[in-house]
């Protein structure tokens, strides 16, 4: 497996495309928008030049890192040599079921599907695919360079050869793998999210304020940050994304969203990337600030 088409050049996919890329493997960054694509190929960039500061990669491994990233703007041309496909678009399951039915049709029967959904039913996406046990969930964290886990979300349809390839194809990442079953949320946001929603309605119902409430968690359970600004940092709509699929899934009320989210969502109240959420970040990108609503 040596050529790796990513879908995305968001947060997610230019971040895929990176650790791809500085690994060797041939990878062909797709976005249908070209402002998108350059600001992914940016980031890529600016992260590289960081980690050289650091020491951790020479100017030759960020110039090859570079040349082995290829962009498009249509599916059908980046795939058409692609072994593996990682698609890291919006966490919204009519554009993904969308994507996966191009896949089908354009991609070679053999060719690895993989979805980075962090909540989505892969059974689901696998549905609109021919093959569909070639469908499998790669669950990187954010930020893709740095963090070392991978869900590895199998579907009811999913083959053991290509669970068995993927695993060992993140290990090749230097990620450490680890195999989960398909249900809404996986393992790693149907725990997170309650706790990030659960800290919402701590402040919904004024028991505590942001920072206080952040400081708790950071200084008593040893989180490195607090959940408010977590949320911040994945952005607002994806964690009310995240619970009303697991709150649609489980028909269980405790997934249900704070109402406070629900109405930050709707004010473009984001988080990092609209430059407020709990935090205000016009300043800086560190939560130094509180937003005015929450001061």
């Amino acid at each position: 497996m040596k050529n790796i088409a990513v879908i995305g050049a968001g947060t997610m996919g230019n971040g895929i495309a990176h650790t791809f890329a500085q690994k060797g493997f041939k990878v062909f960054l797709i976005d249908i928008s070209e402002k998108s694509i350059e600001m992914g190929m940016a980031t890529i960039l600016k992260n590289l030049d960081r980690m050289i500061a650091k020491g951790a990669i020479t100017e030759a491994d960020k110039k090859a890192t570079i040349e082995n990233i290829i962009t498009y703007n249509d599916i059908k041309d980046g795939v058409i040599n692609a072994d593996l496909v990682v698609e890291a678009a919006t966490e919204n399951s009519t554009l993904k079921l969308n994507i996966f039915k191009e896949l089908s049709q354009v991609c070679s029967k053999d060719t690895i599907l993989a979805t980075n959904t962090s909540s989505i039913s892969i059974t689901q996406i696998a549905s609109v695919v021919s093959n569909p046990e070639r469908v499998i969930g790669m669950h990187f964290m954010n930020p893709v360079p740095i963090m070392k886990l991978v869900e590895i979300i199998r579907g009811y349809n999913t083959s053991d050869a290509v669970t068995e390839q993927i695993m060992d194809l993140s290990k090749q990442l230097d990620k450490t793998p680890v195999e989960v079953n398909d249900y809404p949320g996986f393992v790693a946001n149907r725990i997170l999210m309650p706790m990030i929603n659960e800290s919402i309605e701590t402040l919904y119902n004024g028991v505590a304020g942001v920072p206080e409430i952040d400081t708790v968690m950071k200084l008593g359970m040893a989180h490195p940050m607090g959940p408010l600004q977590l949320a911040d940092f994945i952005g607002l709509d994806v964690c009310l994304s995240i619970l009303n699929v697991m709150h649609d899934g489980f028909k269980n009320p405790k997934y249900a969203p704070c109402p406070l989210l629900v109405n930050m969502v709707m004010a473009g109240k984001l988080g990092v990337k609209s430059g407020e959420g709990f935090y205000d970040y016009s300043e800086s990108k560190k939560a130094d600030k509180v937003a005015k609503m929450f001061a």
